[in-house]
């Protein structure tokens, strides 16, 4: 996972492998901000860059399986830090566009077991091209790293901007939950199960909406899969109880969402992970009293212990979450197409701007050791897509 300085207060993820993903943030193709651009006090409004921004998004790079080397890019600032690795924005010198590179070590990789799980992350993410998923445009490799090249999104984090807020009004939480629910029907619709769906790993762009970014924790299953992994407050009851899971644990993590921008908090808190599975074992929900009976509804549904009776895990999927009366007045052919006025433009000020994520100490791309032999032929599978 991507950790920003700003999660002390948020348990970590868990994964029976002990894996740790990055979060990428994701490319905006533009032009590179003029020095004017720079200064607060003559840089444009949020609208104006964010209408350009949109504008241009014809421009960007097309996934291809390794369309690029390192030193097609400049290296910019860090904006995350996991444990093989790092987030950077980067900008392509040819057309200017601004990228997040994921940049692994493929000496650590090896070292924690990790290469099947880097290797179905990439193969997720080159399958994906939807609104509120971020984008992903390619890969490459050398003999020391392995390298993503994904959006770059200039809005920062939910958590981020929940964290500022307090809580979400209704209006605001509706708006974005419309958006989640439907990455997860496109997600589940390609057999992916997201597994990570938290504010931490969703993404805020310069136009208002979302993207669901870090698919580390992803997987394709066509019925369930066994294992451990997330962040506790988010994880479903089969999870913790190593039941098996499929598709249904997306549609709870929705549910602790939601609860979690209406509320401010999440509904099953404890400073132990032990004591947040005991909390979601006994499923018991204190409702904030400014909260919604509809939205209480929704959540109740969605947080269901039982996962055949849990809101989008009935007969007809997630229609049945969007027909609930909470999204009554929603229109979905609108959510889809993005043509709703968002309830917060986050003030960004060019294609760059990196204002909205934590600054972290630079590192040598040289660090990372050389592999050989059968190591270095371990990653040949990357070329292969």
């Amino acid at each position: 996972m991507f950790q920003t300085k700003s999660h002390a207060t948020r348990c970590a993820d868990v994964h029976v492998d002990a894996k740790a993903s990055l979060t990428a943030a994701t490319i905006a193709a533009a032009p590179a901000p003029t020095s004017s651009s720079s200064s607060s006090s003559s840089a444009p409004a949020p609208a104006a860059v964010a209408v350009s921004l949109a504008r241009q998004t014809d421009a960007l790079p097309v996934a291809q399986p390794s369309p690029f080397v390192l030193d097609d890019f400049k290296l910019l600032t860090t904006l995350g830090t996991g444990t093989f690795g790092r987030v950077r924005l980067v900008q392509l010198k040819r057309g200017q566009s601004f990228c997040a590179l994921k940049i692994l070590k493929k000496s650590e990789i090896l070292r924690l077991q990790q290469l099947h799980h880097m290797q179905c992350e990439v193969d997720i993410l080159r399958r994906l091209r939807h609104p509120f998923v971020v984008n992903y445009f390619g890969h490459f490799q050398d003999e020391r790293r392995l390298y993503v090249v994904l959006e770059y999104v200039q809005g920062g984090e939910l958590f981020s901007y929940l964290r500022r807020q307090g809580r979400f009004v209704d209006p605001v939480a509706r708006y974005y939950a419309a958006q989640l629910v439907l990455a997860i029907s496109y997600l589940h619709a390609q057999h992916i199960i997201y597994r990570d769906l938290k504010p931490e790993n969703v993404l805020i762009t310069a136009q208002g909406h979302l993207k669901i970014t870090d698919f580390g924790f992803a997987k394709i299953v066509h019925d369930k899969t066994w294992t451990l992994c997330g962040t506790p407050e988010y994880l479903a009851p089969e999870i913790i109880q190593s039941k098996g899971h499929g598709k249904s644990v997306d549609w709870w993590a929705l549910g602790v969402l939601l609860y979690e921008m209406l509320a401010g908090y999440p509904p099953f808190y404890d400073e132990n992970p032990f004591g947040i599975y005991q909390k979601i074992l006994d499923g018991k929900l204190d409702f904030p009293k400014h909260m919604d009976a509809k939205a209480k509804d929704l959540i109740k549904k969605l947080l269901s212990q039982d996962r055949t009776k849990r809101l989008g895990c009935l007969r007809n999927g997630s229609e049945d979450v969007k027909k609930h009366k909470y999204f009554a007045k929603v229109d979905w052919d609108a959510v889809l197409a993005r043509s709703e006025a968002p309830p917060y433009l986050p003030p960004v000020r060019g294609p760059g701007d990196h204002t909205h994520f934590d600054e972290y100490p630079d590192s040598p791309v040289d660090d990372a050791g050389i592999l050989y032999g059968e190591d270095r032929a371990a990653f040949d599978v990357f070329d292969q897509f």
